[in-house]
């Protein structure tokens, strides 16, 4: 966030910083962008907060991840807020590419919110078959999205030219190819990185690039 109000590429930052290879970093983390979500991590975190307080222990970076992960996630709706616009696609909506699981996942969040303030949200995810989800993740999108089944549609193409805003979720190759390849006006807002060609047009922001 540092780098987007100094009007700099965090992934820029972050190469540069990885190419010191005496620190033993791995360039696959350190990948600034959007929340996290999912079953594992937010339960992870949660465990070691407790752990770290049962032993009477400071760790103030620990405490700091949940928040600053909700920060990002408001940091996605004024994003969204501040186009002014209300017809909305988002493309993902499990908490990451190639699965179904929506526990905890960030773009639900932000699609709750949306729908709560009156916007005109659609959503495709190839991933989720309402027939199949279940157990904790049926519950958890029963509690916070009621009426999805009316929200997903089955068409890509159809719909990225029918609305004013594309949110990009997930990194799917789908949706980088369509998008690629449409002649859509709407505006791209992304959380994942899409590829460069993409990055370049007049209508794209992406989250902290």
């Amino acid at each position: 966030n540092i780098c987007s109000a100094m009007n700099i590429d965090s992934h820029k930052v972050m190469e540069i910083f990885c190419m010191d290879k005496q620190l033993n970093i791995s360039p696959y983390y350190f990948k600034p962008g959007f929340a996290y979500g999912g079953s594992c991590l937010p339960k992870d975190l949660r465990s070691l907060q407790t752990l770290a307080h049962d032993l009477y222990l400071s760790v103030p970076l620990i405490e700091s991840i949940h928040k600053t992960n909700t920060v990002q996630i408001n940091r996605a709706i004024e994003m969204i807020q501040q186009t002014g616009k209300k017809k909305i696609a988002v493309l993902g909506l499990s908490f990451k590419a190639g699965t179904d699981d929506l526990r905890n996942s960030p773009s639900v969040t932000v699609v709750e919110t949306l729908l709560g303030k009156g916007y005109d949200v659609r959503i495709y995810d190839h991933n989720i078959y309402l027939s199949g989800l279940m157990g904790t993740n049926k519950e958890y999108i029963d509690h916070h999205i009621p009426h999805l089944s009316k929200l997903l549609v089955n068409s890509l193409e159809e719909l990225v030219n029918e609305v004013d805003i594309v949110i990009v979720f997930n990194k799917e190759e789908e949706y980088i190819q369509t998008l690629m390849n449409t002649q859509s006006s709407a505006l791209i807002i992304d959380m994942v990185r899409m590829p460069e060609a993409i990055r370049v047009r007049d209508n794209y922001c992406g989250i902290n690039w």
